[in-house]
């Protein structure tokens, strides 16, 4: 049985080896191409920087179909190379701030690197694990959350920080595959269950 601990490192190797190289064979679908297969409209990809979109990953346009109004406080917890983290930043407006937080330094590169084309100053990528978050308590309106919960054995402590740090009456848009049944025993034995 692979470690918790083994697990993260291997799922971090694999989501920073699609920043450094989002055109190379990888375990998830990675790019614009599938962020159209999701519903992101093909005029707003244009629009953002190549950083963000090239090596998009994810489950859903979620931060398309949450309530984000101008001005709020919002969470991309998961970030990534920053897509939702952008669109989130254009729907609040300057008055709005926006947080990305990630696990991999690589994709949080391609983030900031994102928010600098985009001139996007309300936006701020920091590095932290999903269940121990930077945040203040109750700091937070809408958390956006694209597909992280099959990816960390430690989902209670990331649902316990997530209510710690939106306020109440916030909300919490999360998106994530599901399994139709149960994987064969021998898929857990597998570093690369997450394929």
């Amino acid at each position: 049985m692979v470690s918790a601990s083994e697990l993260r490192a291997r799922v971090a190797e694999a989501y920073s080896a699609a920043a450094d190289d989002p055109q190379a064979p990888h375990p998830f679908p990675v790019g614009r191409d599938f962020a159209l297969r999701l519903g992101y409209p093909s005029n707003l990809l244009d629009e953002l920087p190549a950083a963000s979109v090239e090596a998009f990953t994810g489950v859903s346009c979620v931060s398309l179909l949450a309530a984000i109004e101008p001005g709020a406080r919002v969470l991309d917890l998961g970030c990534g190379a920053g897509l939702d983290t952008l669109i989130a930043a254009r729907r609040t407006g300057p008055a709005g701030r926006v947080t990305g937080v990630d696990f991999s330094e690589a994709m949080l590169r391609r983030a900031r690197q994102a928010a600098r084309e985009a001139c996007a100053g309300h936006v701020l990528f920091c590095r932290a694990a999903a269940e121990q978050l930077p945040l203040p308590d109750h700091s937070v309106d809408v958390a956006l959350v694209n597909g992280i919960f099959n990816l960390n054995p430690a989902r209670s402590d990331i649902f316990r920080e997530l209510a710690r740090v939106v306020r109440p009456a916030g909300a919490v848009y999360a998106a994530e595959l599901i399994l139709a049944e149960p994987l064969p025993a021998e898929r857990f034995r597998e570093a690369d269950w997450f394929a």
